[in-house]
């Protein structure tokens, strides 16, 4: 019997639900990951422990998605972006709240409303909240250098919520 079909019939879990509910495991999982690795190394260690860790699943993310879709690399910026947009959803559910602005193929304006990692952090207490946004530095550059190789990517974060700003603007940059 076909597992996909079996999983419908027996569970009666819907596509949707699974989605919410592994994007929310998958945060709780980081999370709990990350809380474990303060308590061992420390925060500062640790903060700096999770951003390496972060780039590289950033690689392993991408690459995926573009097997997934059954491509090489993104044509171009606005395909890029779609499928950052898409992997979100996946990731975060609908609880990331973004929205893009492009100019031309090699800049685009990132302002997040919600984020789910940075809601994460403040619930756990911790003296600093801002460890997603030292994430998020290195994050939108490598997801671009692997959705769009030619060019090299670089990433200023001049607003951040996790920093005392009421969104995250995040400004991404290829140069040839």
């Amino acid at each position: 019997m076909n597992a996909e079909k079996e999983m419908d019939s027996n569970l009666n879990i819907s596509c949707e639900d699974a989605i919410k509910m592994l994007s929310k495991l998958l945060l709780a999982w980081d999370g709990q990951w990350f809380l474990k690795t303060v308590r061992e190394i420390g925060l500062e260690k640790a903060i700096e422990q999770n951003a390496r860790v972060r780039t590289s699943f950033a690689k392993i993310e991408m690459r995926q998605m573009l097997k997934t879709l059954g491509i090489k690399k993104a044509k171009n910026l606005r395909e890029a972006v779609d499928i950052i947009q898409e992997y979100s959803k996946l990731f975060g559910g609908n609880r990331i709240q973004a929205d893009w602005d492009l100019r031309g193929e090699t800049e685009a304006t990132v302002r997040v409303h919600r984020c789910p990692a940075l809601e994460g952090a403040k619930k756990a207490g911790l003296a600093r909240v801002d460890q997603p946004c030292v994430a998020c530095e290195r994050l939108w550059p490598t997801w671009f250098s692997v959705l769009l190789p030619e060019k090299q990517w670089t990433c200023t974060i001049p607003e951040s919520m996790g920093r005392g700003a009421k969104i995250c603007r995040i400004e991404i940059k290829g140069d040839f």
